[in-house]
């Protein structure tokens, strides 16, 4: 009997009736990421960039939070093709390529997401998870269908590019990074100062006009509050490492009166 695959966080996105709400999951435990997957939450971003997070891990967490009403997106370490294709043919329905500052960026990374003559991502369907070993009819001529690509702006150039970023056919959606925007700016640790946070809404406003969804990074409330209120479709508000450590501190200090942690930012 024919399979299907879940929808992408794109079409997901274009039915959704609110933002969507996830966090990261970094630590790569698929234990971790499945209570992640059942905590009610939209979304899940798996973290191979600044995670210890390889190809074994990422399919483990893939399989883990598959049976949860919850979307994973995969961020690839780089916009590299073969990494992409790869991740890809884990299973991987939606990725997200970071520091993508041009045009020319965002078409190197939906070349590696589309199969000849549309791209260049290597054949291997029979044997991989994406099309469950060939048991998705037709996945070859629909895979289009089955992945979305979301690409992260993250840089000052990027912002003064993101108009051209998200007009290139087969970006899906936009996230917008503001820890290493406020690094570009010369602001580094500083998310929330007023010029990153203008720098994240004139993307958000050249991504809007452009038709496509538009996503940032934002642990604190305040600010995610903000930018939801500036249009963000997606947003991370949290992650399973942070939420760890600002628990266990907040034990420490609960039940070590002389020496209590101190106070430390959420992100």
């Amino acid at each position: 009997m024919p399979l299907r695959l879940s929808p992408t966080l794109s079409v997901v996105l274009a039915h959704a009736d609110r933002p969507l709400a996830g966090m990261w999951v970094c630590t790569g435990s698929p234990l971790v990421a499945e209570i992640c997957a059942g905590s009610g939450l939209d979304w899940l971003l798996i973290d191979m960039e600044h995670s210890p997070n390889g190809l074994e891990s990422v399919l483990a967490q893939l399989q883990a939070v598959a049976a949860y009403p919850v979307t994973p997106l995969v961020r690839v370490p780089i916009g590299d093709a073969v990494t992409i294709k790869q991740v890809l043919d884990l299973g991987a329905q939606n990725l997200l390529v970071p520091m993508v500052s041009s045009r020319t960026d965002a078409e190197a990374a939906v070349a590696a997401v589309r199969y000849p003559p549309r791209g260049t991502r290597g054949v291997g369907s029979a044997l991989a998870r994406s099309a469950r070993w060939n048991r998705v009819d037709d996945y070859l001529q629909h895979a289009d269908d089955h992945v979305s690509l979301f690409v992260q702006i993250e840089t000052s150039a990027g912002v003064e590019a993101a108009a051209e970023i998200a007009a290139v056919d087969g970006v899906d959606g936009v996230f917008v990074g503001p820890s290493d925007l406020a690094a570009s700016m010369g602001v580094l640790g500083r998310q929330t100062h007023p010029d990153v946070m203008g720098a994240v809404h004139r993307a958000f406003e050249a991504v809007r006009a452009a038709g496509k969804p538009v996503g940032v990074n934002a642990f604190d409330p305040a600010a995610a509050d903000a930018y939801l209120g500036a249009g963000a479709s997606f947003v991370l508000v949290g992650a399973d490492v942070a939420l760890l450590a600002r628990g266990s501190e907040a034990l420490a200090a609960r039940f070590i009166p002389s020496g209590a942690a101190e106070d430390r930012a959420s992100y």
